[in-house]
């Protein structure tokens, strides 16, 4: 009966997305107006003289980009229950992120916001099914290995992770098929909620698991260790595994090994400000994300070289081009406006508008002026580790400016599942890789300004150290690729003696 309802739902939901996916910038400009209205009568629309936009130019010039900082003294009004400050009454939500410079940060969720969030999320599964014709996930567990449910209250708004508040949205349908339960996903600590998630589910029939890549990582190998067997023995009917916020490409080598058989990924694109993208093509080794322009977001676009040098001139969906790396700017139902969630994006089809996600903007490395992003040291990682055939759990890149002998280089520290048989020829395949991806990192190293990069081995658990000393163990946290200081490298150092 499942299986039924799944493929006419699946059916009825595709007829529904082409027409605006071929339709894209009739969508768009549908959104942009709907968002204005909206939002016209708000503090915020009524500051920005919203009544008087008639077109994108006219949005520019009244509405300036800004980041969490700049929105904050309206955010701050919200929180503390003010009412049609950045959207018409108030959020049902706020989704607690970490912020660099701010602390906590409270992303607002409004009744509009969190449909898209709960209707994007079951696209994406239902065109993998269509797309597949795989519909045996459908009837087995699913696990979802996510930051807890249980929510705070402040003003009447419930506050928390976002994959906290999403768990109070799984259709009833599905209701029967979820794991972890209820009580286990409440569990703050990581380690030991990880430990009682295995007991809940070896032994069940799981079919899809969803999760940041480095998490599931560790719940696999935990199961390895207790079991002392494959996933595949363990899991034999695991046929998806979903993820979301990073790259997967790092990690796929020692996924392979982990599942010991042929396990489908899908890549879907949410955040705290929205839900953005999902992977929509399954016929060729690509994890290009359809770009979710009928979500009530409205999406602008900052090329990430200008940004960084302190050029602000934004686009829409219609001026974009393939293969250049834009900031991703956002107006939406959950009443950011003009705001600049800090993700880069490269655009690899315009029919239909598909992207990836290419890292941070906060995430570079310019201790030299080279602007080194997050694409080109997985783009390197990736090629070294097949080259060598080895695999890692984790790595991250930060500049040594101050060496105690030698040039300044870039220091590569890595946590290895399997090591190179020479690290040195394994160091010289990622410097050839990245002379590839980076001209102003070729020319640094060609003018004597910086030596080649250093490999720094990272012992067992180091990663995990770390983020547990930083108070960002498990959930939807990620370790950056990269950093333009030493704080990440300096932990690492701390627990690698």
């Amino acid at each position: 009966m499942k299986t039924l309802i799944t493929i006419l739902f699946s059916k009825l939901v595709k007829k529904r997305n082409k027409i605006w996916i071929t339709n894209p910038l009739k969508t768009q400009n549908k959104t942009f107006k709907k968002l204005l209205k909206k939002g016209m009568n708000t503090q915020f629309g009524l500051d920005h003289n919203f009544s008087s936009i008639k077109s994108y130019e006219d949005f520019k010039n009244q509405v300036p980009i800004r980041d969490y900082e700049g929105l904050k003294p309206y955010v701050d009004k919200v929180v503390s229950g003010e009412k049609n400050i950045l959207w018409p009454g108030q959020p049902l939500y706020f989704a607690k992120t970490s912020g660099t410079t701010s602390g906590i940060k409270y992303i607002p969720i409004t009744k509009e916001s969190i449909l898209t969030h709960i209707n994007s999320a079951r696209d994406a599964l239902l065109n993998y099914f269509l797309k597949t014709n795989n519909y045996k996930p459908i009837n087995g567990k699913h696990m979802f290995l996510q930051g807890s449910p249980k929510l705070d209250k402040k003003n009447g708004v419930f506050i928390g992770r976002l994959s906290g508040i999403s768990a109070h949205y799984i259709p009833r349908l599905f209701l029967k098929n979820r794991k972890p339960s209820w009580k286990t996903n409440c569990i703050e600590d990581w380690e030991s909620k990880v430990d009682m998630i295995i007991q809940e589910t070896v032994g069940e029939k799981m079919t899809i698991i969803a999760g940041i890549p480095s998490w599931v990582q560790m719940y696999f190998e935990k199961i390895i260790s207790n079991e002392n067997k494959t996933i595949k023995e363990v899991f034999p009917d695991l046929t998806l595994y979903v993820y979301g916020g990073v790259s997967f490409t790092p990690y796929k080598s020692s996924f392979d090994k982990l599942f010991g058989n042929k396990v489908d990924t899908l890549a879907t694109y949410p955040a705290s400000e929205g839900f953005f993208g999902y992977q929509d093509n399954f016929t060729e080794e690509t994890t290009d994300l359809l770009l979710l322009l009928n979500n009530d977001i409205f999406y602008e676009f900052i090329k990430a070289e200008d940004f960084i040098n302190g050029n602000f001139k934004r686009i829409s969906i219609k001026d974009v081009h393939i293969n250049v790396n834009y900031l991703l700017i956002i107006s939406s139902s959950a009443g950011l406006w003009g705001y600049n969630i800090g993700d880069t994006v490269k655009f690899t089809s315009i029919k239909p508008y598909r992207i990836i996600v290419t890292g941070r903007i906060k995430h570079f490395l310019s201790a030299f002026g080279e602007h080194v992003i997050s694409e080109e040291v997985e783009n390197s990682m990736n090629i070294a580790t097949k080259t060598h055939n080895v695999t890692i759990r984790e790595f991250t890149v930060a500049p040594n400016i101050n060496p105690k002998k030698g040039l300044p280089c870039h220091e590569w520290y890595v946590e290895f599942e399997t090591q190179p048989q020479d690290i040195n020829t394994f160091s010289k395949t990622l410097e050839t890789q990245m002379l590839k991806q980076n001209i102003y990192y070729k020319d640094l190293i060609k003018g004597g300004i910086l030596k080649p990069l250093e490999v720094i081995l990272v012992k067992n658990g180091g990663f995990n150290n770390y983020m547990k000393s930083v108070g960002k163990l498990g959930g939807q946290n990620k370790v950056p690729r990269l950093s333009n200081d030493r704080k990440i490298a300096d932990k690492l150092n701390y627990y690698n003696y």
